[in-house]
This record gives C-alpha cells, sequence and structure tokens, in this order.
C-alpha cells in the first residue's frame, strides 16, 4: 500500500524546499487507505522553489505544460503564471513520472491561484502520515478538483468528506462560496 507516495519520498528525501504530496493520492494519504486506482502521482511545491527542484531532477526531462502542451523547460527559466505544471521524465529511474505542481505563497499563507482572496496559514497547509509523508490537507485538494470535477474528482469528494474536521469542511464552504458559489458540493458541506 502506498508504494508511490514513499517512491516518490524516497526520490525526494534530499530536497530541502517543501513539497506535499497532492491530488487523489493525498486525499488516500488522508484516509489512510487506497480507495482508487491512481493513473499518476503530483507533488506540490513553492514557485519560489521551482529553481531548486530543476537543479535537482536536472538528469530528469523536464517539460512545462503550456497551452495543454509539454513543452520543454529550459534551465535557469523561472516559470511564471499561469504556467503551474511540469512534468517530470526519466526512464532510468524507479519512479519514472511525476507531476509538479507549483503553488503560491507570500512567505506566511498559501495562496489559491485562481482567486488570490483564498489562503490559507502554511502551518496549516499539510498533514503528515506516520512515516513521515507530508501531503496538502484534504480541502485544499478538493478545492483544486472542484473546478471541473471528474469522475475520479467526485470519488475523492464523496470518500473524503466524511472524515473533514468542522474547520476543514468550513474553509473549503467558504472558499467554493467565492469560486463558485453555485457548486453542487456546498449541499454537502
Amino acid at each position: 500500500m502506498f508504494s508511490l507516495p514513499l517512491k516518490v519520498a524516497s526520490l525526494m528525501r534530499g530536497f530541502k524546499p517543501d513539497w506535499f504530496i497532492a491530488g487523489g493520492w493525498a486525499i488516500d494519504l488522508f484516509l489512510e487507505k487506497e480507495t482508487r486506482p491512481h493513473e499518476d502521482i503530483e507533488i506540490a511545491i513553492f514557485r519560489k522553489d521551482q529553481l531548486v527542484l530543476q537543479n535537482y531532477l536536472r538528469n530528469w526531462d523536464l517539460k512545462k505544460a503550456v497551452g495543454g502542451e509539454l513543452i520543454d523547460w529550459e534551465m535557469g527559466e523561472f516559470l511564471s503564471l499561469p504556467i503551474h505544471e511540469i512534468h517530470c521524465f526519466n526512464e532510468t529511474a524507479e519512479l519514472s513520472l511525476l507531476e509538479v505542481l507549483l503553488n503560491e505563497t507570500n512567505g506566511k499563507d498559501w495562496i489559491f491561484r485562481r482567486d488570490k482572496r483564498i489562503t490559507k496559514s502554511l502551518s496549516e497547509l499539510s498533514l503528515t502520515t506516520d512515516s513521515g509523508i507530508k501531503f496538502l490537507r484534504p480541502e485544499i485538494v478538493l478545492l483544486y478538483k472542484s473546478k471541473n470535477p471528474r469522475a475520479k474528482d467526485e470519488q475523492d469528494f464523496q470518500a473524503a468528506i466524511k472524515y473533514l474536521d468542522f474547520e476543514g469542511k468550513e474553509w473549503l464552504k467558504d472558499s467554493l462560496s467565492i469560486c463558485y458559489s453555485k457548486h453542487p458540493w456546498l449541499k454537502e458541506l
């Protein structure tokens, strides 16, 4: 169980800035069980740390996602919004594919890139498994998944919502109200 997150943790062990498991794997780490199959794995880092990551994965083939296409990410190139996704490939590594999501921060708070009014204190951004793997809090993952929810996003919402604490539910409800005031998940929060 959790072999892919453990491979990521092994890969990222020497990466000094903060990083967190994101996406569906973060929901499963929160629930402490694998709830569905996963096609890939994503981590979140802060945008300010992207060149540290580029150097850390210098032996990998790094691509930035631009307008639905993957384009070479040139050494030393700083990626600004709207670019927020990096795909990392290494056929010779135990983990051959990793998706990295760039997150915004002002040094004190995490800032939702889709609406800067939505923030969360950095001290409340993540949780950690017993084995030491940090992952984004489920309410943050669900906020990202809420834009155009696919079947797997709905499944993640249904799996996680029963276990969110009061503060997590309230934060997600308030955040959805700001971004998507008619979102169907609001009725369940």
